[in-house]
């Protein structure tokens, strides 16, 4: 009997699939968006608008779609990943080209409703199309140099063209992602060690290009890097996000300043409080303790993720659902660690907590093939 065969004879039917689908993964993913609402709805003075309401929307319709996705078997989203990666890469060039430019970037697309950012569905469609690869290729070929090759391409030409938009942070994800399921996947660490090395003489060549015709990074990127080494150096111009971002962290303390409290974001001193800096406001007004509840529920998703991923008895399975949550898990360790003075500003939202329409629908649809692969699981 062959695998889809068998995952057709194993599929649950009718109502037993809402039945089987992972309820403490959807109450956790509640909890964190709702964590979002009241932080959009405090960083705009106590109103629902402009934020928190359509936010609010937008994961009603993300919670939909992730329930819409779970019910369809996991080997119909296996026979889908070229689609969406080959249709993500569309949409890139189509950005490319006729795409909405905002704040010196050309990334979106506007759809009217809302503005489409297809780096945030390439996030996804990456590791779809890189699962189902290796999927399809024998363990024994999976560190052949030939077919090395193919996963390398597949990750490169998506991350070439976001950083054209220019989108650096989203770039390194993809590249970050990437090479993580291909250690998932069982590559041979020597190739890991043959690219950490190109990788030490790639920031080196970045920094000897600055100021050269053939500078490798825009000029507000090396300001970023040097915001990030001394934030000192420019208190009130590169280094303000940074600086504030400190002064709100620090100010809340271990219990908080109180909910709709915090001076740095009520008084508009902490810049991109609703989106890249939302998390200075919540540990603002509720402290460490605030700031390690919500990352303990982080932690907790990707628990159950890899519950998932470890019960899954089809290698596309396991893939993509170790996938979906080490993507996950960039998201919101780069933000925090961005926020916090560990890594430059680049531009990364928090997950389910920043304001954004592409990256929560993205990110609930991407939850919907992992509950997928849960249902659609032998039993």
């Amino acid at each position: 009997m062959s695998y889809l065969e068998y995952a057709v004879k194993s599929t649950p039917s009718g109502f037993r699939k809402f039945l089987y689908m992972n309820w403490p993964l959807t109450l956790l993913l509640v909890s964190v968006a709702s964590a979002g609402f009241l932080m959009l709805y405090s960083v705009a003075g106590g109103s629902w608008t402009p934020w928190a309401e359509p936010q609010m929307e937008r994961f009603g319709l993300g919670l939909a779609a992730m329930f819409i996705i779970a019910i369809v078997p996991i080997w119909f989203w296996r026979n889908m990943s070229v689609v969406a990666y080959l249709g993500s890469i569309v949409l890139l060039i189509f950005v490319e080209l006729f795409g909405t430019i905002g704040m010196g970037a050309q990334r979106w697309i506007d759809l009217g409703f809302m503005r489409l950012q297809p780096s945030e569905v390439m996030k996804v469609a990456l590791v779809m199309v890189l699962a189902a690869y290796y999927d399809w290729l024998s363990p024994q070929r999976t560190s052949r140099p030939l077919w090395v090759l193919i996963p390398v391409a597949l990750i490169l030409i998506p991350t070439f063209l976001v950083l054209k938009q220019p989108d650096l942070g989203t770039s390194i994800l993809l590249l970050a992602a990437g090479g993580g399921m291909m250690f998932l996947a069982g590559v041979h660490w020597a190739y890991f060690a043959a690219v950490i090395t190109a990788g030490v003489g790639l920031v080196v060549t970045v920094f000897n290009s600055r100021g050269t015709e053939w500078q490798l990074l825009k000029d507000y990127q090396f300001r970023r890097i040097d915001t990030f080494l001394d934030p000192s150096t420019d208190p009130l111009g590169a280094g303000y996000h940074i600086t504030q971002s400190k002064i709100a962290l620090g100010s809340g303390g271990w219990n908080g300043r109180g909910f709709m409290e915090g001076t740095q974001s009520r008084l508009n001193f902490l810049p991109e409080k609703h989106t890249d800096f939302i998390f200075t406001t919540l540990a603002e007004e509720f402290g460490f303790v605030g700031g390690i509840t919500l990352l303990i529920l982080y932690g907790m998703i990707l628990i159950f993720c890899m519950v998932t991923a470890l019960s899954s008895k089809d290698r596309f399975s396991s893939l993509v659902t170790l996938g979906i949550a080490l993507n996950f898990f960039l998201f919101f360790a780069v933000n925090m660690s961005m926020v916090m003075g560990l890594a430059p500003v680049v531009g990364v939202p928090l997950p389910m907590v920043s304001y954004g329409g592409s990256a929560m629908l993205v990110l609930m649809a991407a939850f919907g093939i992992v509950q997928s692969a849960h249902i659609h699981r032998p039993r």
